[in-house]
């Protein structure tokens, strides 16, 4: 049998399948793989290995490839069009992702490219299963012109009708720049690795052509620039290794979709465990700083908690944890951090977070500590007032249950901006430490008894008198607790049974909005 003869055999069929299938396997080459794993990354299929559960991962479309002729293409074979896509099991659950492949055509994005992402987005949509995409691109295809563009517009329209809808979660693994970085930017969470990802509109060798400044790929879009300046990354990792690991334990913490219960994991931890340590980590002195992650830890099952945005506007503290095996969000002044007070960039990352809590029914836990907003020209004029209505808007817009703990300051509009009862705060708990009021006692008795301070025979000492007189009222909760302003006062070692008591009993929480297409959220 000749060679012809045999190929239209079944036999010769299935071999020739084999040989393409082990063909594409090879992606860009032994040498792109040698170059990949040379700057320290794995590759696409690396990856997805990794993320996914032990041979669960069933990839899709293996066979497409591009149909351009333009400069060249039509000779050109892009192993996958330069992305694998597929679904599989993360710890047992369903996910599906997009690992785009930097050996082949350096992963660019081309017409067919982008349809396989749509159809594998598509298909977590109607699945209602979350998408992890995994970008190591050199951006458009520029040889495919439109087709490229299109592909990004298709991309980001997926990415905003899924939002709050399924959980997306992107990890940038190598270059993404131009168009490219807006779909990491609709999705939920974004992950990057030091040294070797990068996010920028614009490069470096741009910038200094149209304004003169010197910046290196690092400083301008590195995983450390973008998660303690600009706030674009949540989670800054290692290597990748450590970055598909820590996307693995942040699914563990999240729904499949909006419609889907929350993931329960057994816990060893009791519901009546008390916290002693925390009776004493309020210092005396009012104006030394304790660390409020400390509590978080404290009041989570097994003090594990899984802290997002860590190095950016770390005056307050967002996290996930678990507690009777129940995921909760967790919102927290740090005073270690400019007294745990409220800024632009702490008001949109603790307004982000709680949307996304409440998108997908995840209960809100607030630990107030907070002495006001930042004074200063600086934040005014970067609008202060706009974002810190965002914060506002999130915790009335929110329908989950909420719980609020006061455990020290907790001083103006800041006390309401920290989800205080008539922002919608389902339970309100204070410690015996905490202190309530419009504002500090120095400022208070300053505006209200300044004429009396300065008919005063001994003023220094009459202001001291009346600072004691108005400390004795508000630095306690009593005063808040009579009006019902504040629910409960409890000891600081018992929070965490009031808190699973308050869950517990606030679990099929049901709250009913007027009908509307959307909020107007102050962007």
């Amino acid at each position: 049998m000749d060679a012809d003869a045999k190929r239209a055999t079944t036999g010769g069929k299935i071999e020739d399948y084999g040989k393409k299938v082990q063909a594409l396997m090879q992606m860009g080459g032994e040498k792109a793989l040698q170059k990949q794993h040379g700057g320290g990354k794995m590759t696409a299929r690396e990856r997805l290995d990794h993320l996914f559960d032990k041979g669960s991962f069933q990839e899709v479309q293996l066979f497409v490839k591009h149909r351009s002729n333009l400069f060249g293409m039509d000779k050109k074979d892009i192993a996958a069009d330069g992305v694998i896509t597929g679904f599989g099991k993360v710890n047992g659950r369903t996910v599906f992702a997009a690992s785009q492949d930097f050996t082949s055509a350096g992963g660019t994005l081309g017409e067919m490219h982008a349809k396989k992402i749509w159809k594998v987005m598509d298909m977590a949509l109607d699945a209602q299963k979350p998408f992890v995409a995994l970008n190591d691109s050199g951006g458009a295809r520029i040889q495919e012109g439109v087709p490229s563009l299109e592909g990004y517009g298709g991309i980001f329209y997926r990415n905003t009708i899924a939002s709050g809808y399924i959980p997306q979660i992107t990890a940038i693994m190598g270059p993404t720049a131009g168009g490219a970085v807006y779909s990491p930017a609709l999705t939920d969470w974004i992950f990057m690795v030091k040294n070797t990802s990068y996010m920028y509109i614009t490069g470096p060798e741009v910038i200094k052509a149209v304004i003169g400044e010197d910046v290196s790929q690092e400083d301008l879009g590195g995983a450390v620039a973008h998660a303690s300046k600009s706030g674009v990354c949540h989670v800054v990792t290692e290597n990748d290794a450590e970055c598909l690991d820590k996307i693995r334990l942040l699914l563990s913490y999240l729904p499949d979709s909006c419609h889907s219960p929350l993931p329960r994991r057994d816990t060893a931890d009791t519901a009546d465990r008390d916290c002693p340590e925390l009776d004493k980590i309020i210092p005396d002195r009012a104006a030394r700083a304790y660390n409020m992650k400390n509590i978080i830890k404290a009041v989570a099952d097994n003090n594990d908690m899984f802290e997002l945005h860590e190095q950016w506007a770390p005056n307050i503290v967002i996290a996930l944890v678990r507690i009777m095996g129940t995921p909760v969000g967790v919102i927290a002044n740090n005073p270690m951090f400019f007294a745990g007070v409220l800024n632009v960039n702490a008001s949109d990352k603790a307004a982000r977070f709680i949307r996304f809590c409440d998108a997908f029914n995840i209960p809100l836990l607030t630990f107030t500590d907070v002495p006001g907003y930042m004074p200063g020209t600086d934040q005014e004029w970067s609008g202060i007032i706009r974002h810190g209505a965002k914060l506002l808007h999130a915790y009335s817009e929110a329908t989950v249950p909420k719980i609020t703990v006061v455990t020290r300051k907790a001083y103006g509009g800041a006390y309401i901006g920290m989800c205080c009862k008539q922002l919608g705060a389902d339970y309100v708990m204070a410690w015996p430490t905490a202190q309530i009021a419009v504002m500090g006692a120095d400022g208070a008795c300053n505006i209200i008894y300044r004429s009396e301070i300065a008919a005063a025979a001994d003023p220094a000492a009459r202001r001291t008198e009346l600072i004691a007189g108005y400390e004795e009222q508000f630095n306690n909760p009593y005063f808040a607790a009579s009006l019902g302003a504040i629910d409960e006062v409890i000891l600081p070692s018992h929070t965490r049974r009031r808190i699973i008591a308050v869950l517990d009993a606030m679990r099929d929480k049901k709250e009913a909005r007027r009908v509307k297409k959307h909020n107007n959220i102050p962007l």
